[in-house]
């Protein structure tokens, strides 16, 4: 076996599951972050197969670029939700 070759099965098994996170968890937030790795090492692939540029242009195109708006919308749309003692405690003092 050749270094290329154990390197593909253990990227490939990163991104499987990686991808595999992106779909099953349930926090936005843990699937954004599953994505960008999953986009990382589609990177790697590239740089197998000596294509750099098209490497670096993902890196800065989908992980760079989108994966931060990804990450932004995440983070501006959840809500925090609140505890069940401070609403207990408020329906008392009412």
């Amino acid at each position: 076996m050749t270094y290329e070759l154990i390197a593909f099965a253990l990227f490939a098994f990163v991104t499987l599951t990686s991808a595999l996170g992106v779909v099953l968890l349930a926090d936005p937030w843990h699937s954004a972050l599953m994505l960008g790795v999953t986009l990382v090492s589609v990177a790697v692939y590239y740089v197998m197969l000596a294509a750099e540029f098209v490497a670096m242009m993902q890196v800065l195109v989908y992980v760079g670029g989108v994966l931060i708006l990804i990450t932004f919308a995440v983070m501006l749309t959840q809500r925090e939700e609140p505890d069940a003692e401070t609403e207990s405690d408020e329906v008392v003092q009412t």
